[in-house]
């Protein structure tokens, strides 16, 4: 039990250390390639940070334990928007562009629709997860075309800025490796975090669905909350809520699409009456927030913020509530 606890001590001290490493190597690579913040976070931190959950749900599908599995990817998505983006909107305000209300939030209001579409049923076959891993090949082609599209067009005035950042900002190289060693820490020490907690909860008795919802789920969404909070504190807005939007697009296609690719998951009924409703409901009211937002024209702040994280509270009440059915 002890080495559990000194496990998840030192996996928080590494955790919190990497993440500005990771942070600084992503805004390098984003100025030298001169590409939008927003698609840094979606592509590079968005798939960088769910690496924790995809290889927890691929060990846990392999291992005969696929509600660990879709527990920790679900749980995830909610960690991250309730949470992860809570939190962070109340340290630091997010400017809501356009493109962000007219693709991202809709193709993540898609993802998530199909998500509990395929499991109206109660069971993710083969063929499910193959549709899954299609979609999000389509997802990050689209993401990549228009955000470089979108980023073209926004930055256009914004010409001698880029090339000032750009002389002061480290060597392509040395981005590379930063974003390289951070991102490995970021998991190693997440790893550490959720063997630990996973440890202690079998040891308090609780159940498998329940520590991939809460533990699993709250460790494997540590890279994206120490990620996203690091980013907003280096006034990287859009990286911070591209790595969220990012992350539950990973975790739904591509984590659960790739445990279901390895064998089919026989989902608890509990899950989809109560975690997919959760996730969609967190989804929407982003939306709603978002939207207000943007036609407002203020920042996405820290009464949305609260307003995330209140939902986080009540999601971990309700599970506790539930956590014997």
């Amino acid at each position: 039990m002890w080495l559990a606890v000194i496990a998840v001590l030192i996996g928080l001290a590494i955790l919190v250390w990497s993440a500005d490493i990771f942070i600084d190597g992503a805004t390098a690579l984003a100025i030298k390639l001169r590409v939008p913040s927003f698609l840094i976070g979606v592509i590079i931190l968005g798939l960088g940070t769910s690496a924790p959950e995809m290889v927890v749900s691929l060990l846990a599908a392999l291992e005969g334990s696929p509600e660990l599995a879709l527990g920790n990817a679900y749980g995830s998505n909610i960690i991250n928007i309730a949470l992860v983006l809570g939190a962070t909107v109340l340290i630091s305000p997010i400017i809501i562009h356009k493109g962000i209300i007219r693709r991202d939030l809709p193709i993540l209001v898609a993802i998530t629709a199909l998500a509990a579409w395929q499991l109206r049923d109660g069971l993710l076959s083969l063929n499910d997860g193959l549709v899954l891993l299609a979609m999000l090949v389509i997802v990050l082609g689209v993401q990549i075309v228009l955000s470089l599209r979108d980023g073209n067009s926004d930055n256009a005035d914004e010409t001698k800025e880029v090339i000032d950042a750009d002389h002061n900002a480290p060597s392509l190289m040395r981005g590379l490796g930063s974003l390289f060693i951070g991102l490995s820490m970021l998991v190693a020490s997440s790893q550490a975090i959720v063997w630990g907690a996973v440890e202690l909860a079998t040891f308090w008795g609780l159940s498998e669905l329940i520590i991939g919802l809460t533990i699993v789920a709250v460790g494997t969404s540590l890279p994206e909350l120490v990620a996203s909070l690091s980013a907003a504190r280096k006034g990287e807005h859009d990286m911070a809520l591209g790595n969220i939007i990012g992350s539950n697009i990973f975790n739904t296609l591509g984590v659960v699409g790739l445990a279901a690719l390895i064998a089919p998951i026989t989902a608890n009924p509990i899950i989809l009456s109560r975690d997919i409703l959760a996730m969609g409901l967190i989804t929407l009211l982003l939306v709603v927030l978002c939207v207000f937002a943007f036609m407002s024209k203020r920042p996405f702040g820290r009464i949305s913020g609260a307003t995330l994280v209140m939902f986080f509270v009540g999601y971990t009440l309700w599970l506790m509530q539930t956590a014997n059915m």
